[in-house]
């Protein structure tokens, strides 16, 4: 269990996030056609996990944008925004903002919030997941991570880059 703060209130979550290091659990999200999704869908590329609560979020809005902005200079890799909103939610908000370059995931049917311990296990925000990143190279091997302290703050976009420019 990792501990956070939102606002500055202390929250916790339902485990920690998975080492560097190890191989990175498999999982099972949803996408914008209901389909599952797992790790064998972007077998051989680098995976950068953008985990947020939801996109109905100004901070995670800001995320996913910049993110978006800085996939399309990357090469072999692949940016998934993972939220606990519906798919139906995800795909409007990246139609409306023209976000191409990031692909929305929804923990909606899946125990990727449990299994990657991200989950938000009390206060006002329980069930959500929170704002962390997780980088998983070529062969499914954990490579970075970093649970943002505060929920309200943007992720450390240069060391994401750093990691994947080695």
């Amino acid at each position: 269990m990792a501990t956070i703060t939102f606002q500055g209130n202390p929250l916790n979550t339902a485990g920690d996030l998975p080492s560097v290091g190890n191989t990175a659990p498999d999982f099972s999200l949803v996408n914008g056609e209901l389909q599952d999704v797992s790790l064998a869908n972007f077998v051989g590329k680098v995976k950068i996990l953008s985990i947020v609560p939801s996109l109905d979020t100004p901070t995670c809005a800001a995320s996913t944008r910049i993110f978006n902005q800085k996939a399309s200079k990357l090469e072999n890799t692949v940016i998934l925004v993972i939220s606990a909103d519906l798919p139906f939610a995800q795909g409007r908000f990246c139609e409306s903002e023209g976000l191409k370059n990031v692909i929305p995931l929804s923990t909606f049917r899946s125990n990727f919030a449990d299994d990657y311990g991200v989950k938000i296990i009390d206060t006002i925000l329980q069930g959500l997941t929170t704002r962390a990143i997780v980088i998983i190279n070529e062969k499914d091997e954990v490579i970075y991570t970093e649970l943002v302290a505060e929920v309200a703050d943007e992720p450390d976009y240069e060391s994401v880059l750093t990691t994947l420019n080695g």
